[in-house]
């Protein structure tokens, strides 16, 4: 007849957590047209176009001459992009008799569908298809290139599709009885991992390396300020490897985020990620692209791209200030917000901060500074975007030294998996101690609340914190700042395998919290 009503599953994104579309189209003779409502952006009002396209190579589903309306349920939720494509165009086929709309109405469908009938891949398909497990749904379509990545969710079994027409056979004949056959994924060449910076190939530095140790330990965030050449670039490029590899919770997190925007590959070779991210935006990006938003479909940023791992800004003193002044509030948080007028998206951000600055402008204000350039109101200018307020929040302050030439063949020192060893030790150490406190398996020292810290059982005795308190009675250190150093002692004393940190572990976390080069 190719009149009725039809019904099935698709699933939409806010953020980075998807949720469930019930798609319905009906079907009826009268003035053709295809109207969609449900608060769709205009690639899902554009479907109807591709649908009628693709719905002419199915024998006898002439939709250009039904009049088709589509709505997408929950209607007041705004639906973004082209996933819903499929989803619509077999409720129509459900509604048209040619699916079987007893089997169809429980089957999530994922992708985009092309003029010619091909089923094409859509970013985000691990967190829509996570979502529709967790709302029991147990049968998944998605495109082919998307299955790889589809079936890293369990519990649900994923149909790959390449083709609509294909798609509209296999439905027949599983409403006629007749046996399926599943579409073969195209294998593809596995991509090696990229090899892993070893920190032994830095020369010297061993203030910045015990920084870099100590940051790892804790989850503190560092700064590193000095001449160029010194290998600020080098010691952050090599945080990654020595921190700890993420749990399968964290895991699925960090790879729904890299799906969305599209950055996890296609085929079989798709996998979890499994290693803290390392994200190094140019000082150039606009503060949409590292903290997240845009004019239409709202997307994350940098700062949650290196969710669970480390956001590196190097030159930070050349990024636009209000892009430096916006990381405050996620610092604090582990979140970030994006507010329109119309809807607010949250996204996951919590990451360890490490950011390089040169002495100046020039570069050449260091040592005695005889080759520097810059006129005292250019140093000023340049360190002003390092507000206060961002400072404040920065564990661990130090100065980058460049090596001399005695230190040119030297040893580089001890590799990365002894430091990250010793890592592992002090995050297990932490984690079994903070374990009451944060709720959860795996928490460091710089989550720990200071008000924690500042009370029993947990208050350090006054001859411990002398010359904190004494710095914070003569305001060198805020509050805020108080309650870092005692993080970072903390972290300190758990390198050492010390239950509790002393005078000597709180003076070191004090002293290498110093503004580096800020003030020079």
């Amino acid at each position: 007849m190719g009149v009725g009503l039809g019904r099935t599953r698709s699933v939409g994104l806010r953020g980075v957590n998807g949720f469930v579309v019930e798609v319905e189209a009906h079907v009826t003779t009268g003035l053709p047209g295809f109207a969609i409502s449900g608060l769709g952006d205009s690639a899902v009002k554009q479907s109807s176009d591709r649908i009628k396209a693709a719905a002419a190579l199915i024998d006898k589903m002439v939709v250009s001459q039904r009049r088709v309306t589509v709505n997408l349920s929950p209607a007041g939720e705004r639906k973004v992009g082209t996933g819903f494509d499929l989803g619509i165009f077999v409720a129509v086929a459900a509604a048209m008799e040619h699916v079987p709309g007893h089997v169809v109405r429980d089957v999530v469908h994922i992708g985009e569908v092309g003029l010619d009938g091909t089923v094409r891949p859509v970013p985000g398909v691990l967190p829509l298809v996570h979502a529709a497990a967790l709302a029991g749904v147990r049968h998944v379509v998605v495109p082919v290139a998307n299955a790889g990545e589809a079936r890293l969710v369990a519990g649900v079994r994923v149909h790959p599709v390449a083709e609509v027409t294909e798609l509209v056979r296999r439905y027949d004949a599983l409403g006629n009885g007749r046996p399926v056959g599943e579409v073969r994924v195209p294998l593809h060449e596995p991509v090696p991992p990229e090899q892993a910076r070893d920190l032994s190939e830095v020369v010297g530095q061993a203030d910045a390396k015990l920084a870099l140790e100590i940051a790892a330990a804790g989850g503190h965030h560092l700064l590193l300020a000095g001449p160029p050449g010194a290998g600020k670039t080098m010691l952050a490029e090599r945080l990654p490897g020595l921190l700890p590899p993420l749990d399968e919770a964290e895991s699925m997190e960090v790879t729904a985020i890299h799906s969305v925007l599209g950055a996890l590959g296609s085929g079989e070779d798709v996998r979890l990620i499994t290693h803290p991210p390392f994200v190094a935006p140019h000082h150039g990006a606009s503060q949409a692209a590292v903290i997240g938003g845009g004019s239409g479909r709202i997307r994350p940023g940098a700062i949650t791209q290196a969710h669970r791992g480390v956001l590196f800004l190097d030159e930070t003193p050349e990024f636009d200030k209000g892009v430096l002044q916006s990381l405050r509030t996620p610092l604090e948080r582990g979140l970030v917000s994006i507010a329109r007028a119309q809807e607010t998206v949250t996204f996951p951000s919590r990451f360890q901060l490490v950011l390089a600055a040169n002495p100046c402008p020039c570069g050449n204000g260091w040592g005695k500074g005889l080759d520097c350039t810059c006129t005292p109101m250019m140093r000023r200018s340049y360190f002003g975007k390092l507000s206060g307020p961002l400072l404040d929040r920065v564990d661990l302050q130090v100065h980058v030294q460049p090596p001399g030439l005695s230190m040119a063949g030297a040893s580089g020192g001890e590799p990365t998996a002894v430091v990250a060893a010793r890592v592992g030790a002090a995050r297990a150490a932490q984690g079994e101690r903070w374990r009451q406190v944060l709720e959860r398996r795996r928490g460091v020292n710089a989550d720990v609340p200071g008000s924690v810290l500042r009370s029993r059982p947990w208050r350090l005795p006054a001859s411990a914190t002398t010359t904190l308190d004494r710095s914070l009675e003569t305001s060198a250190v805020t509050l805020r700042g108080y309650d870092r150093t005692l993080r970072c002692a903390w972290t300190i004393a758990d390198l050492m395998g010390l239950q509790r940190p002393g005078r000597e572990e709180v003076d070191l976390a004090l002293s290498l919290r110093h503004r580096a080069g800020v003030a020079a």
